[in-house]
């Protein structure tokens, strides 16, 4: 017996509630990635290759998702890798907060520390993140998935947002005291909302309360890490989409670094300009993200395609809106803030019908393996995250060193993002498509009024 398949699936309370924990991890993140970026540099005059190692450190620790999703198989539960991940990740954050505080009179034992700060929140994100996805791959139906991934990642944006924001004004006028006290009370905050989210979620996982296992499951449960990974990355689909998720994001992220000193550099707009083109264009992923959630709706299921389609179409729309900032670069008149909002758009569509394809392909090669999978699509996209920026502007670097002018090597670097987004919509077009995958979009939004754990 499947016992994945005997637990009741989530409604929309219980997504509300990883919603929440999602947002949690964000604005711990958010606050050691941006605010203490910007305190070093600034504050600190401290160089800016520091909080960009950083960043991309604990990007490479992450690297440990599979293992971490493999531990939440093993255990079959995922509550305590979220709530566990979460501790560690409130650790770090104010560990990181500490060191930053500690550089401005040791700049060296300060720098170490903050890379102890930075491994335990890419353990934490890991721990937690790989976990909250698993579940929601197991206990969320097929026609919910495209939708809850886009309430998670909205939440969590809002979660971005909020703190971004709280923050900021609290630790105005800046003094190394209150930054500590804003830390500590960030990460005492969400740990408790994450508790509060985690009562009683998984109660009916509890061993006792499950149907005898089959003797796959036995097998499964008796497997080592590295058998579990080798299972795994035998699964062809599996690999295809490891590939998707990594080209997808690399060339997502590595637009980031560039398209504000892109739009200074060629366009002439000034740092607030440049500063709401990126809003414009985060306007624009929230506009995709909600498209594809909308476009299951009973009023128009089925006549929008597939969830592969979503994902195929905004990768190839992203790369033409790419194509597009790569001839703004060329032309003395472009509408550089339309073309931002439509690549924004493509991002969002793209993502989060990836999303949902991964709910999907977590549990298609059997219950049991989710977390591993979850964990090794989470470790590609950190690896791209890790590597975008850093590509990006190396790019762009080096495009300036050997091109000799601005406008060309812009060019060259979106042209660069284009053909790799086209690359991800090759790679996505050969996931075979499962029963469920041709099914037409069919999200239950009636549900969303109702509430609870209705199937």
């Amino acid at each position: 017996m499947n016992t994945a398949l005997s637990m009741p699936v989530f409604g929309w309370f219980q997504i509300i509630r990883l919603g929440l924990i999602q947002a949690c991890l964000g604005a711990v993140v958010v606050v050691t990635t941006s605010t203490l970026n910007r305190i070093m540099v600034v504050e600190l005059a401290l160089p800016a290759l520091l909080p960009g190692f950083l960043v991309a450190w604990h990007y490479a620790v992450q690297m440990v998702r599979p293992r971490m999703g493999f531990g939440a198989d093993k255990g079959r539960r995922s509550t305590p890798w979220m709530m566990g991940g979460m501790l560690v990740l409130g650790t770090g954050g104010v560990m990181a907060a500490a060191a930053t505080v500690w550089m401005a009179a040791e700049p060296f034992y300060g720098a170490l520390l903050a890379c102890l700060s930075f491994s335990l929140i890419g353990l934490g994100v890991s721990a937690c993140g790989t976990s909250l996805l698993a579940l929601m791959a197991k206990r969320v139906p097929d026609e919910r998935r495209a939708p809850a991934a886009t309430t998670v990642w909205l939440m969590m944006i809002v979660g971005f947002a909020v703190t971004a924001g709280v923050v900021g004004k609290l630790i105005d006028p800046y003094s190394p005291q209150v930054l500590l006290q804003v830390s500590a009370g960030l990460s005492v905050l969400t740990a408790l909302i994450t508790a509060l989210c985690l009562w009683g979620l998984e109660k009916d996982a509890d061993p006792q309360m499950l149907p005898v296992r089959s003797e796959a499951a036995e097998r499964q449960q008796k497997q080592d890490f590295k058998e579990a990974f080798k299972e795994v990355w035998a699964d062809p689909a599996a690999r295809t989409f490891t590939v998707f998720v990594f080209m997808s994001m690399l060339a997502y992220s590595a637009q980031d670094l560039i398209l504000e000193p892109f739009a200074g550099a060629v366009h002439g707009f000034t740092p607030g300009q440049t500063t709401q083109l990126s809003g414009w264009h985060h306007m624009g992923v929230l506009i995709g993200m909600l498209a594809v959630a909308g476009a299951g709706s009973r009023w128009v299921a089925g006549r929008l395609g597939s969830v592969q389609a979503w994902m195929v179409g905004g990768c190839l729309l992203s790369a033409l809106a790419t194509l597009g900032l790569c001839s703004s670069a060329m032309a003395e008149v472009w509408p550089l803030k339309a073309n931002v909002v439509f690549l924004g758009v493509a991002n969002g569509a793209f993502s989060i019908a990836a999303i949902a394809t991964m709910m999907r392909l977590a549990g298609a090669g059997g219950a049991g393996r989710e977390g591993t999978r979850m964990g090794l699509w989470g470790a590609a996209q950190a690896a791209a995250f890790g590597l975008g920026g850093l590509l990006g502007t190396a790019a762009s670097d080096l495009a300036h060193a050997l091109l000799g002018e601005q406008r060309t090597a812009y060019a060259a670097v979106f042209g660069m993002q284009a053909l790799m987004f086209a690359v991800s919509a090759a790679v996505a077009l050969r996931l075979r498509s499962g029963p469920q995958q041709q099914r037409p979009l069919r999200f239950d939004t009636s549900a969303l009024l109702k509430g609870g754990s209705s199937s």
